[in-house]
């Protein structure tokens, strides 16, 4: 396994639970300094808070993990442009026209039957916004970026992913300068596939490396 070390002591607690929206009727201290912050700045005439709910707009529900998925099923549609992902992804996204800000340098890692790479900014939470939309909750907890490092297979069996020890496991810390994408395997039954269906197959946690595609839904037969 290659990984990084460390940056703080790995935590005992398991990764964070989704918090149930519905029953929180107060909103947390992190929310609360966000919206403070915000009406400041609308007040100040800094920030149009229509440009603002648009771009939150964008990343949320148009970009989200469907530029990434575009991508990992040209890949897994071309080989041509599959070797060009591999060998220089910055360029190879930019093909598809995706060349904004937090996604100028680019690395694509391939998984394999035998290798598997999952992705880490253990310093804060470096991500790939305008390829995989915004970053999860859990990508930015302390208790992931600690403890995919120390204990990646654990990690990934609370994921629901349990790796094969054959399986070499390599563990990439996302930078300002450098970030990440993985490619995953391509699931089985999906010769018959196009890009557009093999793309709503491809999941962002797959593009992190915390899981795999699932195969396509074979139709029950009545």
């Amino acid at each position: 396994m290659k990984a990084v070390p460390p940056n703080a002591g790995a935590p005992s607690d398991p990764l964070p639970e989704q918090p149930d929206h519905q029953h929180q009727l107060v909103p947390s201290d992190i929310s609360l300094r966000v919206k403070s912050l915000e009406s400041l700045l609308v007040e100040k005439g800094l920030v149009d808070p229509a440009a603002l709910d648009a771009l939150v707009d964008t990343y949320e529900n148009k970009v989200g993990p469907r530029n990434g998925a575009r991508i990992v099923a040209r890949a897994w549609a071309d080989p041509a442009y599959k070797q060009r992902l591999l060998s220089d992804a910055t360029s190879a996204i930019a093909e598809l026209g995706f060349l904004p800000v937090q996604g100028e340098h680019m690395l694509a890692l391939e998984n394999t039957p035998k290798v598997h790479n999952v992705v880490v900014c253990t310093l804060c939470s470096c991500y790939p916004w305008p390829i995989l939309g915004l970053p999860p909750v859990w990508y930015k907890s302390s208790a992931y970026r600690s403890r995919a490092v120390i204990d990646p297979r654990g990690v990934l069996r609370e994921f629901g992913l349990d790796l094969p020890e054959d399986v070499e496991l390599r563990v990439w810390d996302s930078t300002a300068e450098l970030r990440y994408l993985v490619l995953p395997e391509r699931p089985a039954g999906t010769e018959h596939l196009d890009e557009e269906m093999l793309a709503n197959l491809v999941t962002r946690n797959s593009m992190i490396g915390v899981e795999r595609v699932a195969p396509p839904r074979v139709p029950e037969v009545a």
